[in-house]
């Protein structure tokens, strides 16, 4: 199986399984908060939003910096133990080329934004490049 693949997925399983909650509506903030044992009303100084409708409670801000952040070594190190760009660089690229539609759309944008690059960057590494360019070449060759 493709490495970057289970490692994204492993990532997720155990962002996942993090002690947050979503809410949409009034109705989904205040049952969210009552299923953290919280008052809708005055316990909101316990939470933080994280964005895009997501909460995390104080007491466990810590854990998912923590694991944030250890997801983000993981990948840097799996990148910088690339040397060529064959390896993890290449089935980076091609997973996420696969799964930005690449081969219908020809754009890489959306690809380069989800992985925080920019062509610039690419361009700057022959590693990010050589993987990047094998993995364009993979996806329109599967036509």
């Amino acid at each position: 199986m493709n490495k970057y693949a289970e490692m994204r997925q492993r990532q997720q399983k155990e962002f996942n399984a993090l002690p947050l909650g979503f809410a949409f509506s009034r109705k989904q903030f205040d049952e969210m908060m009552r299923e953290w044992g919280l008052d809708p009303d005055k316990d909101v100084g316990k939470i933080y939003s994280i964005g895009a409708g997501g909460y995390v409670q104080k007491k466990d801000a810590d854990l998912l910096h923590q694991t944030t952040e250890r997801h983000s070594a993981e990948m840097t190190a799996a990148i910088a133990e690339d040397k060529t760009g064959d390896d993890f660089i290449y089935q980076m690229f091609l997973a996420e080329l696969a799964d930005h539609e690449y081969g219908y759309t020809g754009d890489s944008e959306d690809t380069l934004d989800a992985l925080g690059y920019t062509m610039e960057q690419i361009q700057a590494d022959a590693r990010l490049l050589h993987g990047f360019e094998k993995a364009r070449r993979a996806i329109w060759e599967r036509g």
